[in-house]
C-alpha cells in the first residue's frame, strides 16, 4: 500500500478521498484546532500533527511515496532574483516544497483554486513549477471540475502534479454520470443550519428554483443589490436559489453570503451542515467539530471527497505503472 503525507489537511476532504482510493496516510499536518479535532474524531488512528507547518521536521519520512496538500495561496515575488526555491521563502508553498525536498516522494500533488493558473499573468504558478522542477520533478497541472467526478457541484480545482520519473501522470477520466442536487440530497439526515433574517427571507421567497436577482421586481432588485445593481458582470450568484435538477454552484465558507447565495430549492433557507457536506460528497458519518460557523467553513474549504478519490486512483495507477516499468528494467538488466 502506498503511503502519503498530507499537508494543510483541513477537515479531511482530500485525505478521506485518498484513503478511499486505497492510500495510507502516515502523517497529516493542520494548524486549525477545529479541523484537527474533526480529523482526530473521525480517524483516531491517523497521525495528525496540530502545529504550524513551519515547525514540522519531515526528516525520517524518506520512505513516503506521496506528498499532497492544498496550500493556501499567497503572493510572493518572482524573478529578478531567480533564487528558485528561496524565492518562495515565507510562503506556505515554500513549506510544501520544503516537505517535498526533505521527503523526496515519488509523486507530489498540490491542490489550489483555479484562479492560481491566471494569478499575476501566470507568473505565480510558473514560479511554483520552476521550484518543483529544480527539486528534480517533472511537473504538469490541470483544472478539474468536481461535477465530472461524481460530485453534485460545479467546483473547479487546480491540481499541480510533480513526478520524479519522466513518465507522464494521467489525470482521472471524467465520468458520464453528472449528479444533481436531487441525487446528492436524497434522504439527507436532519442537522443544524443557519436561517435568513426576516427581511432576506421575504426577498428570497420571490425567487423561483434556478432563479436569482433578475427574477425580483425592479425596485427590490435595486434595494437588495445596492451598488452592485449598477456594476458590470452577470452577478448570477446574488439572490440565487438552486434547483433540484442542477448541480450546486461552488460552495463557499458561509452558506448565505450575499454575492454567492445558495438557497435551498424548495425551502427558503440556506443549506444545513449535512446538506453542505453531502454536496461536498462527505459521508453522513463524518462529523465536523466546532461551532456551526466553523463547520460550514471546514466543509466549504474542503476538496470534495469523490474528487480526492478520483485523484487517488490516478496516483495509484501511476505508481503501479512506474513500479511495473522498473521491474521490467531490472529483469532486462539481469
Amino acid at each position: 500500500m502506498y503511503t502519503t503525507i498530507e499537508l494543510f489537511a483541513g477537515a479531511g476532504g482530500l485525505a478521506l478521498g485518498l484513503e478511499k482510493s486505497g492510500l495510507k496516510h502516515e502523517l497529516l499536518v493542520e494548524i486549525d484546532k477545529d479541523c484537527v479535532n474533526t480529523l482526530q474524531y473521525n480517524r483516531p488512528e491517523w497521525n495528525v500533527i496540530h502545529d504550524d507547518i513551519k515547525n514540522v521536521d519531515f526528516n525520517g519520512f524518506e520512505d513516503i511515496d506521496i506528498v499532497t496538500g492544498g496550500f493556501p495561496c499567497q503572493a510572493f515575488s518572482y524573478a529578478g532574483k531567480r533564487l528558485g526555491f528561496e524565492d518562495t521563502r515565507g510562503t506556505l508553498f515554500f513549506e510544501f516544497a520544503r516537505c517535498v525536498k526533505e521527503v523526496k516522494p515519488q509523486i507530489c500533488v498540490a491542490e489550489n483554486v483555479q484562479g492560481l493558473v491566471r494569478h499575476d499573468k501566470g507568473r505565480t504558478l510558473q514560479t511554483m513549477i520552476d521550484v518543483l522542477e529544480s527539486l528534480g520533478y517533472t511537473v504538469q497541472y490541470k483544472v478539474l471540475n468536481s461535477w465530472n467526478y461524481g460530485v453534485a457541484q460545479k467546483r473547479k480545482r487546480m491540481f499541480l502534479v510533480g513526478t520524479l520519473k519522466k513518465i507522464p501522470f494521467t489525470y482521472p477520466k471524467e465520468l458520464s454520470f453528472k449528479p444533481t442536487l436531487k441525487d446528492a440530497l436524497k434522504d439527507v439526515p436532519p442537522s443544524e443550519g443557519i436561517s435568513y433574517s426576516k427581511s432576506k427571507k421575504e426577498i428570497m421567497e420571490l425567487v423561483p428554483p434556478g432563479g436569482c436577482w433578475v427574477d425580483l421586481p425592479d425596485d427590490i432588485q435595486k434595494e437588495y443589490m445596492g451598488k452592485s445593481y449598477y456594476s458590470g458582470g452577470g452577478k448570477r450568484g446574488m439572490a440565487r436559489r438552486l434547483s433540484w435538477d442542477e448541480p450546486s454552484l461552488t460552495l463557499t465558507t458561509s452558506p448565505a453570503q450575499k454575492q454567492t447565495e445558495r438557497c435551498h430549492p424548495d425551502e427558503t433557507r440556506p443549506f444545513t451542515v449535512r446538506e453542505y457536506a453531502r454536496i461536498q460528497s462527505f459521508p453522513d458519518e463524518w462529523k465536523f467539530c466546532g461551532k456551526i460557523t466553523s463547520q460550514y467553513k471546514q466543509i466549504g474549504n474542503a476538496v470534495p471527497v469523490k474528487l480526492g478519490e478520483a485523484m487517488g486512483k490516478s496516483i495509484i495507477e501511476y505508481l503501479n505503472n512506474e513500479h511495473h516499468d522498473k521491474s521490467i528494467q531490472t529483469t532486462l538488466t539481469i
